[in-house]
């Protein structure tokens, strides 16, 4: 009788511990029942992904056609209703292609015109530059010869070292009448007669002295 409480508590506790032992294990089942559903959706999500993949790539290429040429219609008039009739839709796109291709050309030849005249203002540009430099150059002549011209002294006559015994022209006309500056001098040959200033005839008139 002395043994039971020992017994007793001995088997309470593998009691207790039986119980633990199956709380564990449903949890444990718990948490393996909810990784399985996930990896269920998970394969759900892809078999589905799939089956959309089969139907996608099993459609006729009349649809592929079809769509891709309401695209085309769509790009080519934005804003209207696309059309169904293919030949339609392939006529404006050539005719669209021909446009783009010849407004392409004009661009093209544009461009080569203006770098034409590009090329021919950097001629007469540098043709200018050319002139202006030599229309430098001879400036700067013209000022060294005028600063050569402006450096010589004027001309001045050196005293005779001697005085005349006669006195010139000038100053024995100037001693005796000086002009009246009033009138100027008039030449007088022209009230000459002309056939006395005609010198045609002088050979036959007057004769060379031998």
């Amino acid at each position: 009788m002395r043994f039971l409480p020992f017994y007793s508590s001995g088997l309470e506790d593998s009691y207790g511990n039986s119980d633990s032992l199956k709380e564990s294990g449903s949890k444990k089942r718990v948490r393996s029942g909810t990784c399985a559903s996930d990896s269920k959706a998970h394969r759900e999500k892809m078999r589905r992904d799939k089956l959309n993949d089969r139907q996608t790539h099993s459609l006729s290429p009349s649809l592929f056609l079809c769509a891709w040429f309401q695209e085309l219609s769509s790009i080519l008039e934005p804003g209207k209703q696309p059309k169904m009739d293919k030949s339609v839709i392939l006529g404006d796109a050539v005719r669209m292609v021909v446009q783009l291709r010849d407004e392409a050309q004009k661009l093209k030849e544009s461009y080569d015109n203006l770098q034409e005249k590009v090329n021919e203002l950097k001629a007469e540009k540098s043709e200018l530059r050319d002139e202006k430099q030599k229309l430098k150059a001879e400036k700067d002549k013209l000022e060294q010869h005028l600063k050569a011209l402006n450096s010589q002294p004027g001309f001045l006559p050196h005293p005779p070292a001697m005085p005349s015994p006669f006195p010139a022209p000038h100053q024995v006309f100037a001693s005796k009448m000086m002009p009246y500056l009033g009138y100027p001098g008039i030449p007088m040959w022209q009230f000459v007669p002309p056939a006395a200033v005609d010198t045609s005839e002088d050979h036959a008139l007057r004769p060379p002295v031998a």
